[in-house]
């Protein structure tokens, strides 16, 4: 493999790690897709369920400023993850704030006179904030 080729796939791998905001890990089986709109939040445990997967998001990539808009987010991919699977519900176990990292900007001056100089210097950073969610995909049987 020639030295482009491995800096393409090491480019490829981080743009995959970056571009990821939904997993999940089977637990259970599998049952075929239905609309995400048919997808249950539960706060507590229903009565009967059974465990498909899983499920881990966040509101990464998405253009939702606000606190309600990046959960709104969260909780929309994870009814999109969990319909894929074919879960009827999601056991949400929590919804919280992530540090995606940060934006810093800087400006700096100097000038110098026969034996002096002088220099002066500012800055400004702030973090950039994500939420993230998990849960666990159920299946309900409907009565």
């Amino acid at each position: 493999m020639g030295a482009i080729t491995l800096k393409a796939a090491g480019l490829l791998a981080v743009l995959a790690l970056f571009g990821c905001v939904s997993s999940h890990v089977m637990i259970g089986q599998a049952r075929p897709p239905i609309s995400p709109d048919q997808v249950k939040i539960y706060w507590h445990p229903p009565e009967h369920y059974d465990e498909i997967a899983l499920l881990d998001t966040s509101s990464r990539a998405s253009m939702s400023i606000t606190a309600q808009g990046k959960t709104d987010v969260v909780i929309a991919r994870l009814k999109e993850q969990a319909a894929k699977l074919g879960a009827n519900g999601v056991l949400l176990q929590g919804v919280g704030d992530q540090s995606a990292g940060s934006v810093s900007t800087g400006y700096g001056q100097a000038s110098a006179t026969g034996h002096s100089a002088y220099a002066s210097g500012i800055g400004i950073s702030g973090n950039i904030m994500i939420k993230a969610g998990s849960g666990v995909a159920i299946y309900v049987a409907q009565n």
